[in-house]
């Protein structure tokens, strides 16, 4: 049997970081993923997948991406089970095993970010390992 998920999508609102009881961090939001075909109005319509991530990912996503932020997820599909007050609820979910930020702070427009860097300038071991980089005869 095989139960494999790619999407790339954007996350709708900023991820928030939970404890279980057993102190594991977990983060649920939802996916937001184009469809490739647009309606008969011509619009292009998106589906709202819900994930969740566990540990140090969550912790990652937590700290990292907000709102709009691209994501790629690879997981699994998994339906759960619960008991509200007005009878079961069924939830189907991807459980994500890798979360890869597919913009970079500067993309999104995070002016905190833009802060570190100014500060990073300053730094002149950084700025020297910028030098380094920018150099074209770097063996790869």
């Amino acid at each position: 049997m095989m139960n494999r998920v790619i999407l790339v999508g954007r996350i709708t609102k900023d991820p928030e970081q939970k404890m279980t009881q057993s102190n594991i961090p977990v983060v649920s939001f939802t996916l937001a993923v184009n469809r490739q075909f647009a309606d008969q109005s011509g619009e292009r319509q998106a589906d709202f997948i819900q994930c969740v991530v566990w540990r140090k990912q969550a912790e990652n996503l937590a700290r990292y991406v907000k709102k709009g932020a691209l994501l790629g997820i690879e997981g699994r599909i998994q339906t759960r089970q619960y008991e509200a007050d007005n009878g079961t609820r069924y939830v189907t979910e991807v459980v994500c095993d890798s979360v890869q930020f597919l913009e970079s702070k500067s993309d999104t427009g995070d002016t905190t970010y833009e802060k570190e860097s100014d500060a990073a300038d300053n730094d002149e071991f950084y700025e020297t390992s910028k030098q380094l980089a920018a150099e074209e005869d770097l063996p790869f």
